[in-house]
């Protein structure tokens, strides 16, 4: 018994200590899409080790765990890309409410609506998160009748992705190299005839078909660009009976029908088209920038190092172009107490702290520091994409269920491409159903 004594005093001390650790800890939730790569990326706990969109915010959540000096530990949900606002609304309606949530701008307004997030301008104020800092489209993103409601993560935008070999042999190419890009309709047009006749390729790729996002995103791109407002002031509906949509619909015809856009191809064959040198342009976001420089490197790449960016051409008045963004936000009853709301400002400040490196994605930064930085500028492409923080252009935040609406539009703009159907019938077809959808939004 005399030996048994120190033995079992030894185990209960430890088992105290073992409980007074965990109680010192404090556990938040995050919930995110953006993949899953724990495999490669689970024991990274430095952000800058971080590649591509998975690992860096892998290795950014894990660094936070592994520093942050209070004891809080970040624990990662991962959601999948498509169904994530179904999985979401679904833990919300269960009460597995998640402490933190990524959430696209163009979709926190419906939560916001619905009062399920919380507002943070007092939080930032106090943990020293500068919302004066936030880039004019990232403010606007994540305001709602003047308050704030989530931490901006990046900006990203519809860009031309751009071989500019072809582009060269089609003879639409500066002294330095650079492609000459279209000033409007009837120079994008002669471009692609031109492309076209000299390459015998079409001058672009694009995901017509089974992605309808693309279709309109590059819709209200060019609605956007003739300073055009496609929906009224308050939200409730959608006007497409005015020459803004007439043009950039016929445009969009024309092209497809001439055979300037590569048929009938999805989100996956029409990046591998512009990567097997099929197409001189692909229109698609910014998050490709980075595969598409990895991909360009290889020594058996087709599109080799003829390789650039731009932001979509200014083709009518103004400068505009789509452009969205991912947001961090704390949704009530995320947090079970004090600590646990304090220690999710605490990561969101680590995050703010860190936008630098989520810009090495290919996505925007949301701080005009950043922005403006030499490092920023410094890495491949970004140069001439930082005019987006400023010309970036969405539906308008009081627009409800904006992913639905992006669908419906998005399918009738499919069927004046795919199908030939006439510009006035998809016209109308878009009007009647989107205000449908709007009439029986919960706002």
């Amino acid at each position: 018994m005399k030996r048994l004594i120190p033995v079992l005093s030894a185990i209960l001390l430890a088992a105290c200590g073992a409980g007074g650790n965990n109680a010192g800890k404090t556990e938040i939730t995050l919930m995110r899409f953006f993949g899953s790569c724990e495999a490669q990326y689970g024991q990274v706990v430095k952000t800058s080790d971080g590649v591509g969109e998975c690992g860096i915010v892998t290795a950014l959540v894990n660094e936070f765990n592994a520093t942050n000096g209070d004891g809080i530990v970040v624990k990662t949900q991962i959601g999948e890309w498509g169904p994530y606002y179904d999985q979401l609304t679904a833990r919300l309606v269960a009460k597995d409410i998640p402490t933190i949530a990524v959430m696209h701008e163009s979709a926190l307004g419906d939560y916001v609506r619905r009062k399920l997030v919380l507002p943070l301008d007092a939080d930032f104020k106090r943990v020293g998160v500068p919302v004066d800092d936030f880039t004019e489209h990232a403010h606007r993103g994540v305001t709602f009748n003047g308050q704030t409601y989530a931490l901006p993560f990046d900006t990203w935008a519809w860009l031309w992705h751009i071989n500019t070999g072809l582009m060269k042999k089609a003879g639409l190419t500066g002294a330095d190299g650079q492609p000459t890009l279209p000033r409007s309709p009837e120079e994008l047009l002669t471009q692609a005839r031109q492309f076209k006749q000299r390459t015998g390729k079409p001058y672009f790729a694009w995901a017509v078909a089974n992605e309808t996002a693309a279709n309109d995103r590059t819709f209200l791109t060019l609605v956007a660009q003739q300073n055009a407002q496609l929906f009224s002031a308050d939200g409730k509906s959608i006007h497409m009976h005015q020459p803004a949509v007439f043009n950039a619909l016929t445009l969009m015809q024309t092209l497809y029908r001439e055979g300037h856009v590569r048929p009938n191809l999805d989100y996956a064959a029409a990046n591998q088209a512009f990567l097997n040198g099929e197409a001189g342009v692909v229109v698609v976001g910014t998050w490709t920038i980075d595969q598409f420089l990895r991909e360009s490197q290889k020594p058996e790449s087709r599109l080799g190092a003829a390789y650039t960016v731009r932001p979509f051409p200014q083709l009518y008045e103004k400068a505009a172009v789509f452009a969205d963004g991912h947001s961090w936000a704390l949704f009530k009853g995320g947090a079970k107490d004090e600590r646990a709301h304090e220690a999710s400002l605490k990561f969101l400040k680590f995050v703010w702290e860190r936008t630098a490196e989520w810009s090495r994605t290919g996505h925007l930064p949301v701080s005009k520091t950043v922005a403006e930085s030499a490092a920023f500028r410094a890495l491949p492409m970004r140069q001439a994409l930082t005019e987006i923080t400023q010309t970036g252009v969405g539906m308008p935040g009081n627009v409800p269920t904006q992913r639905a609406i992006e669908l419906l539009i998005g399918e009738d703009v499919a069927n004046v491409m795919i199908s030939g159907k006439p510009v006035e019938d998809v016209q109308q077809s878009v009007e009647k159903r989107v205000n449908k959808a709007l009439k029986k939004a919960r706002r």
